[in-house]
């Protein structure tokens, strides 16, 4: 592990290349740790990852950069890729807070993904899954339903109403033994709303923030 003098930012390294953990509310580590992964397209400057970093300050929150997007590449690479280049930074952080603390897994479209194929690996307390992409845009028949309903673990899902990855009405039936589902009134695939709707990054930080401190009571 080397930590970046001066800042909140520190490099994990994995065997596809140092990943990067930019963290909030590091205070609260002690209380949990709540790790959120970015998209394919897109890295931890996401509106709906930069919300909940902000906003809940339950336990600490560490922003996670995949080696790829650390090393300045366009492209995702493969799934079992982007798995190798997240679970060291789960063990890194596990390691460091000690086993008592909950560590909670999660990240948005293609970081939902991958909590959810790792998490009960990770042995997370918990799964958050921000715009999960079901299925290809205008692909319903290429469900990734598998990959969230295999979790294993309590799981929240956040969605917004128009997501051409997946709406909400498009989920099929979630155990509700573990897994819960917030479909918000509005936002496409990035949380993003319409001039005549209200914001619903709100409404997510509000949900994300309540479902964790229940999972730490």
């Amino acid at each position: 592990m080397r930590a970046t003098p001066g800042s909140a930012t520190e490099l994990v390294p994995t065997d596809v290349g140092d990943a990067r953990i930019t963290w909030h509310h590091r205070d609260r580590a002690p209380h949990g740790v709540l790790l959120l992964g970015h998209g394919a397209g897109g890295g931890i400057e996401a509106s709906d990852l930069q919300a909940i970093a902000a906003g809940v300050d339950s336990v600490a929150v560490g922003l996670v950069e995949q080696p790829w997007r650390v090393a300045g590449k366009r492209l995702a690479p493969a799934p079992k890729t982007l798995d190798a280049g997240w679970l060291p930074v789960v063990a890194h952080v596990r390691e460091t807070v000690g086993p008592d603390v909950p560590v909670f897994v999660g990240g948005r479209s293609a970081g939902a993904r991958v909590a959810c194929r790792t998490g009960a690996q990770t042995g997370a307390a918990g799964v958050l899954a921000l715009a999960f992409p079901l299925h290809p845009p205008g692909k319903p028949d290429r469900s990734r339903a598998e990959e969230l309903l295999g979790t294993g673990l309590p799981t929240l899902v956040v969605q917004g109403a128009r997501d051409p990855f997946g709406s909400p009405e498009e989920f099929p039936p979630l155990p509700k033994q573990t897994h819960r589902l917030v479909a918000l009134p509005a936002g496409n695939h990035a949380f993003a709303v319409r001039k005549s709707e209200a914001d619903v990054l709100p409404d997510l930080v509000r949900s994300v923030g309540e479902w964790v401190s229940s999972r730490i009571r």
